[in-house]
């Protein structure tokens, strides 16, 4: 397979264009449980009403593992919002708007549980002491409520608007059944990475739209910031992630 050149770049996988295809290469170190997994809950997000590309393949490439799925032409959020920066608001509100219809979605059982999925992140989250992950524990029982669907990695750049305006949705590898309220925070922590102020703005415009408060959000930040210390991204600074659990139990 002719890849050419990429089109796109994240933290696991390099996407291209090919045949009019989208062709998602993970990265050398990924194995196909990974790669099956991902592509699993593409397929199960796609049987919804959410406009979500549809997978077509797994494969190997140049030795790599790798999905095909339908290619959707379009911008994303993010690119947009990078072309015309005045246009913030808007932009916010466009996937705020897509955000709480992923949250009406209680159809896809089959995903995992929220829940389950952040109490294996705590426990992996080797920055942290004993005594830390069990508060953050303790904290995520003690709030949590909801079995909505949640996107997990929902911000600007997984969101691709069409030339008919409609609004594609992707990368669902952090999806799961769980409190919506977690995954507008983990929306809220992935803007603070990058702009305070970008995610300030993002918190204001969906409380507004959902009659929410940010102490409703902001609450899950120290459980939120814990299970995203797991995952260790290499663009993302874990001193301010383990200041976020310092911070709420100190």
């Amino acid at each position: 397979m002719n890849l050419g050149k990429p089109i796109a770049k994240g933290n696991t996988a390099t996407m291209y264009k090919v045949n009019g295809k989208m062709v998602k290469v993970f990265n050398q170190n990924l194995d196909a449980t990974y790669v099956e997994y991902e592509a699993a809950k593409q397929r199960i997000v796609y049987q919804t009403s959410l406009f979500v590309p549809e997978v077509i393949e797994l494969t190997k490439v140049e030795g790599k593992q790798a999905i095909i799925m339908e290619y959707i032409e379009g911008k994303t959020l993010g690119e947009l919002f990078q072309e015309n920066g005045e246009q913030v608001r808007r932009y916010l509100e466009q996937s705020i708007d897509v955000q709480k219809t992923i949250h009406q979605i209680t159809s896809t059982k089959s995903l995992e549980k929220m829940s389950e999925k952040l109490t294996r992140q705590i426990h992996e989250a080797s920055l942290l002491s004993k005594d830390q992950k069990r508060e953050c524990l303790m904290l995520l029982n003690s709030i949590f409520d909801g079995d909505t669907l949640c996107h997990g990695d929902l911000h600007l750049f997984n969101l691709i608007q069409t030339s008919t305006k409609e609004i594609a949705i992707i990368d669902w590898i952090d999806a799961s059944m769980g409190d919506a309220r977690a995954d507008v925070c983990r929306s809220y922590l992935l803007y603070t990475q990058h702009s305070v102020e970008l995610a300030e703005l993002y918190l204001e415009i969906y409380c507004d739209r959902s009659g929410k408060t940010k102490e409703d959000i902001l609450q899950w930040l120290p459980v939120i910031a814990a299970a995203r210390l797991s995952e260790h991204v290499q663009t993302e600074d874990s001193k301010r992630l383990v200041q976020y659990v310092e911070s709420a139990f100190s």
